[in-house]
């Protein structure tokens, strides 16, 4: 574990937190005014290796082998010129910080990132921090990289979980949840739609599987699994020569198929690095899931729990009615669909290229 503190004056800044992978969902601005929940798990950081943050370059000011240089291989509307590294926490972990009044720009019901960094160091007054809890975007504390510090606990270390012991502790991320659009003259709005984190998780996937088909059509298995990609590759993908065969593949699963050609594999939520598979299934082309989501697509609950209420105790869980389904078809991320994408080196095909120039009309048809 580690603690945060300030590069200027070297004052705590964190409570002790454990190092876990960068969400997909990091990243994603969901739908228009919607209040979304804190990014991360409080007692949690991760680290964004990328350029992130103001300032911003337009893509005409940028030469594409610089771009290329940096791992970008499509046009993308601009580029960060921030420092890489910054680092995510739960903005209740944050500890001997204050806001800086004149640096409270946001868009539209809170902060966000127009205005550079919010927080300060309360010691030497060092900014250190953005606050972000704007509508559609999610809540947390992202961390200078050049202004804060890690230093170890003492004798505090996490261990990293195996993927049995994953297994066994079972958190699958539900592909459906209450939606919250912040209040109006009627009060709050709620309704049931599918899950922000499965959509964010479906862009990134669904990215990865049409680099990995090679322009041909893609299936994926029955059930949940199609719901949640087939409709999309059917649209994005030519009909015709034979289609190549993405399965799930992980722990707790049947060794695949030989004849598989890509593989849906989870991600470990500690280190982020994706289950390998052995023998002939090696060779397929490997497409990341967060783990919650890939658990529920391998190992689907009969339905959702809603919480108790009133008087039932804490812990209790409802299995009756079942939880509402969404009213719409599902639709994945199309600003994680691009981000992913455009560091694929297979966007650089003609075909792919061309859905990322039509993205905006395949979002007016309902794909994303």
């Amino acid at each position: 574990m580690f603690v945060f503190v300030c590069a200027g004056c070297g004052a705590r800044l964190t409570i002790p937190l454990s190092q876990v992978a960068l969400p997909a969902h990091a990243h994603q601005k969901y739908g228009n005014g919607i209040q979304l929940p804190v990014l991360m798990e409080s007692g949690t950081f991760a680290v964004d290796p990328e350029f992130w943050g103001p300032p911003w370059r337009r893509w005409d000011e940028i030469h594409p082998d610089e771009a290329a240089a940096r791992g970008i291989y499509a046009p993308v509307y601009a580029l960060s010129d921030g420092a890489p590294g910054m680092i995510v926490i739960a903005p209740g972990d944050t500890r001997g910080t204050t806001l800086i009044p004149e640096k409270g720009g946001g868009y539209c019901c809170g902060l966000d990132w127009g205005d550079g960094p919010n927080m300060a160091c309360e010691t030497c007054g060092l900014p250190v921090a953005n606050r972000i809890d704007d509508c559609s975007l999610w809540q947390a504390v992202w961390l200078a990289p050049d202004a804060v510090r890690r230093l170890p606990v003492d004798n505090s270390d996490t261990a990293t979980l195996s993927w049995a012991e994953l297994l066994v502790e079972g958190k699958g991320t539900p592909p459906f949840e209450p939606i919250t659009r912040w209040g109006s003259l009627l009060g709050l709005n709620h309704w049931w739609s599918w899950s922000p984190q499965w959509e964010a998780a479906a862009g990134r996937a669904l990215a990865h599987l049409l680099a990995a088909s090679d322009g041909r059509p893609v299936t994926v298995p029955h059930g949940l699994t199609a719901e949640v990609f087939q409709r999309a590759l059917d649209a994005l993908l030519p009909a015709g020569p034979p289609a190549r065969r993405a399965v799930l593949a992980g722990p707790g699963l049947s060794v695949p198929d030989a004849d598989a050609d890509i593989l849906l594999l989870p991600t470990h939520p500690q280190t982020g690095g994706p289950w390998s598979p052995t023998g002939p299934a090696a060779s397929a082309y490997p497409v990341p899931l967060p783990f919650g989501v890939w658990m529920w697509l391998a190992f689907p609950e009969p339905h959702l729990h809603l919480p108790a209420s009133g008087t039932m105790p804490d812990g209790v869980l409802r299995d009756d009615p079942p939880a509402p389904r969404p009213y719409h078809l599902f639709r994945a991320d199309p600003g994680t669909f691009q981000h992913t994408l455009v560091r694929l080196p297979a966007v650089r095909s003609p075909w792919l290229r061309e859905i990322l120039e039509n993205l905006t009309q395949y979002m007016r048809t309902g794909v994303f």
